[in-house]
């Protein structure tokens, strides 16, 4: 279970940081013209980059608490943050009838939700 929950969390992590690089570094009109990017015509610039900022941690949050041993508690924590942060995606994208993106932010919720699970409760880094 320990090796599911570190690959889940790995894959996580590589969605947070893409999305986190593209929300910070690409420009609003760039990623409301790709596919998926046009509930930020409506977002203004500070609200998608600070997404992406908090995407960026999240990638930090979800492996390097764990990998040095410092607060290791923030894994499931930052989990718990992603899961919040997915249930906003998707009311977002529900609202724009964005079907699909509304099954891959499950996706990645449920995930989340797996890994918040088994960190704070059978694979527990201080249990």
């Amino acid at each position: 279970m320990n090796l599911a929950l570190w690959w889940c969390t790995g894959l996580l992590a590589v969605v947070a940081l893409t999305g986190g690089i593209t929300k910070t570094f690409v420009p609003k009109e760039k990623l409301a013209a790709a596919h998926g990017g046009g509930w930020t015509q409506s977002a203004g610039v500070g609200f998608v980059k600070t997404l992406g900022v908090l995407e960026i941690l999240a990638a930090v949050g979800l492996i390097l608490p764990a990998v040095v041993d410092v607060a290791p508690v923030l894994v499931p924590v930052t989990a718990l943050c992603w899961v919040l942060l997915m249930v906003g995606a998707m009311v977002t994208h529900g609202r724009r009838g964005e079907s699909m993106l509304v099954v891959l932010n499950l996706v990645y919720l449920l995930v989340a939700a797996f890994i918040a699970w088994g960190r704070f409760g059978p694979e527990s880094f201080t249990g």
